[in-house]
C-alpha cells in the first residue's frame, strides 16, 4: 500500500477546503465540473496542481485537473 503524504499547510485555507470534500472525488464516470469550477477560482490552485505531480497523487480533481488531465501533462513534462 502507498503511503499517503501529508496534507500540506495551504491546503487549510485553499477554497476546497470550505466544501465537501466528495465534490472532488467523483464516482467514476461522474462530471469533475463542478470541482473545477471551484479551482479555478482559488488562488492556491498552482500550488495545489504542483503538490499533487509532486506527489503522484492518482485520484481525484488537484489544481484544477482530473486525474486524465495529470497523466496527459507528466506525459508531456519530463
Amino acid at each position: 500500500m502507498r503511503d499517503l503524504a501529508p496534507l500540506p499547510r495551504w491546503r487549510e485555507t485553499a477554497i476546497c477546503s470550505q466544501v465537501d470534500p466528495e465534490l472532488f472525488f467523483p464516482e467514476k464516470g461522474g462530471s469533475t465540473q463542478p470541482a473545477k469550477r471551484i479551482c479555478k477560482g482559488c488562488p492556491l490552485r498552482d500550488q495545489c496542481l504542483a503538490w499533487a505531480l509532486e506527489h503522484d497523487e492518482r485520484f481525484g480533481v488537484w489544481g484544477g485537473m482530473s486525474e486524465k488531465q495529470r497523466r496527459k501533462l507528466k506525459t508531456r513534462t519530463p
